[in-house]
């Protein structure tokens, strides 16, 4: 779901269902209902299920994130297992759902801030190493990625192959608040690429057009003609090497993408948004 020119007339629902297979779930939020609609990671093991991220959509008495999870994948494919849920980093758009599941039985919500994912994963020296989860028959990585945010982790899922990056890599306009971390971010991820088949890249908005280089301004609420989620190996790769190329922050403007240093403001408006 993309938006509407009209949001007043638009009768879409509240989430865009992408079903990848039995066990692996992708959710968009309506940018009719929030500018930022995130998208929303499912992927259920034999034994645990991971949410990454709930969304920017505040529970109400007309909406329950909740429910509408368990309307996409089906309530008895939750009901029975650990459900662990994960963010991407710390933005209020990543956690709105949060309060949907704290009632849920067999939800361990992990907070998103970086002490928080430290004691529950056991990372002694943040933000290096990296730490394993097994869901029952599908192991998922979870990788510190610093940069945006300082609490910002990278999930790869090695059933679908998928490297999921949050706000750290999309095609998208990316602020960065640490130049140096995410340098040191990036280069992390590509090195786990070069031991790790990744079939895609997948982040968790589309800010981007599908002309090179373009994008929607931030707000908007209609994207007609957007670009596609998914991003290569080969454009990690590319922004890779621009990063060692430039120790001081510079914006840098690709096809897929735009990565941003921020100002002192805008760091300070990020706070504000929750996390560090």
């Amino acid at each position: 779901i993309h938006g509407s020119s009209n949001c007043d007339q638009n009768k879409e629902p509240s989430h865009d269902l992408y079903k990848h297979d039995d066990q692996t779930f992708v959710m968009r939020q309506n940018k009719c209902l929030n500018f930022e609609a995130p998208f929303v990671y499912i992927l259920i093991g034999k034994e645990k299920a991971l949410i990454l991220d709930t969304g920017a959509l505040i529970e109400s008495a007309e909406f329950s994130f909740r429910n509408e999870v368990e309307k996409a994948v089906g309530d008895k494919s939750l009901s029975n297992k650990e459900l662990l849920i994960l963010h991407s980093h710390s933005h209020s758009d990543h956690y709105q759902g949060d309060t949907s599941f704290k009632s849920h039985p067999n939800a361990t919500l992990v907070k998103p801030n970086s002490d928080d994912i430290q004691q529950y994963f056991g990372f002694a020296n943040w933000p290096q190493g990296q730490k394993t989860i097994d869901l029952g028959d599908r192991e998922i990585t979870i990788i510190p990625t610093p940069g945006h945010q300082n609490d910002a982790i990278t999930v790869y899922d090695d059933k679908t192959k998928w490297l999921m990056t949050g706000d750290t890599f999309y095609p998208g306009y990316i602020y960065v608040k640490d130049w140096g971390l995410y340098r040191e971010s990036i280069n992390k991820l590509t090195e786990f690429a070069k031991d790790n088949k990744v079939s895609a890249i997948m982040g968790a908005h589309i800010e981007m057009k599908d002309q090179p280089g373009l994008y929607y301004p931030i707000g908007s609420l209609y994207q007609p003609n957007e670009a596609q989620l998914d991003l290569s190996i080969e454009s990690l790769k590319r922004l890779n090497e621009q990063l060692k190329n430039n120790e001081d922050p510079v914006e840098i403007i690709s096809h897929s993408f735009i990565i941003k240093p921020m100002s002192g403001f805008q760091k300070t408006m990020s706070n504000l948004a929750g996390g560090t």
